[in-house]
């Protein structure tokens, strides 16, 4: 479970970044934070399956590094999303 909220909390700062990094992708602060969690959900499980970090407990407690790992890996996808969407619908818009 904490696997999944580290990696929805990174995709939306990711989201967040990526939405103010690239201005043709910006879609207002909700629109961001709504494509970078998405995207880092998704974001973080590909690439927690890639990288098999998909475990995320260590003797019964929080491994760190994979939460890490899971809060990195969501910030990416949630970055790499909220462009692409921004980016396809801003150009929907006209």
């Amino acid at each position: 479970m904490e696997q999944l909220i580290s990696q929805v909390i990174g995709g939306a700062i990711g989201g967040t970044a990526g939405g103010k990094a690239v201005g043709a992708s910006d879609m207002g602060n909700i629109g961001n934070v709504i494509a970078g969690a998405l995207g880092g959900l998704g974001g973080g499980q590909v690439l927690g399956g890639l990288m098999g970090a998909a475990g995320g407990d260590a003797a019964g407690g929080m491994d760190i590094g994979a939460l890490i790992g899971n809060f990195v890996g969501g910030g990416v996808g949630g970055a790499v999303v909220q462009m692409i969407a921004g980016i396809v619908i801003n150009k929907m818009k006209g």
